[in-house]
């Protein structure tokens, strides 16, 4: 089967290979919390290897916060090709992560935010953790409602060409939609990431400690 038939047929079901990434990702994500068989495929790390995979995450992340800036600031300067480039690179990211996260959350743990600080000149006011949490569940909403947004606009890139994109398909619609959701969700994560492992104290429960409460709020990409 040639590259061409391939891509046709791929065009004709963007919507399907949508649904079907979407399902595999929240599947993913969700077993490395919820399902014992899953977590089981996983090795056990150390305290230092989830710190280091912590570090790594959020250097991919802010990275990915670049690269998805400068595929916007290129498309509207309608540079193409750069705008493709940039965009492409971010999803390769995005899946570096996921490489990073799932095992970390597997064979590793999760950490929880003490509001205390090492240091003298960081601030312990009250609402400080509040607005933690604040973070934290807008960037979980975003990471989760912009899966399907985000697959379908690059699934919609890949296999279009650039004039069936702007005249025959919604992606420049979905895209802007995409982009904003991400980065905001990127961004959010990082910052969550500085606050937890740097600015302030936090406690470490390993990954069988950490299951239950993962069931009501996942983990910080990044964290």
């Amino acid at each position: 089967m040639s590259t061409a038939s391939v891509r046709d047929r791929a065009k004709q079901r963007t919507g399907a290979i949508t649904v079907l990434l979407t399902i595999v990702g929240y599947g993913a994500v969700g077993g490395v919390f919820l399902v014992p068989e899953f977590q089981a495929l996983f090795p056990t790390l150390s305290r230092g290897t989830v710190d280091l995979l912590a570090h790594a995450i959020a250097a991919v992340n802010t990275v990915t916060v670049v690269t998805l800036s400068l595929g916007w600031y290129w498309i509207r300067n309608d540079e193409v090709k750069k705008h493709a480039a940039a965009m492409t690179t971010s999803f390769a990211l995005i899946l570096v992560f996921l490489g990073m996260y799932l095992p970390k959350v597997a064979g590793g743990g999760t950490k929880e935010f003490v509001l205390d600080s090492a240091y003298a000149w960081v601030p312990l006011w009250d609402w400080v953790y509040p607005a933690y949490l604040i973070m934290l569940a807008i960037h979980i909403i975003l990471s989760v409602v912009s899966v399907p947004v985000v697959l379908y606009a690059i699934v919609l890139g890949l296999t279009h060409t650039e004039h069936e994109l702007r005249t025959e398909t919604p992606h420049r619609r979905v895209g802007r939609i995409a982009a904003s959701a991400w980065i905001l969700s990127l961004v959010l994560g990082v910052v969550t990431y500085l606050l937890l492992n740097h600015l302030y104290d936090s406690t470490f429960a390993a990954a069988e400690a950490a299951e239950a409460a993962a069931v009501l709020l996942p983990l910080v990409p990044g964290v």
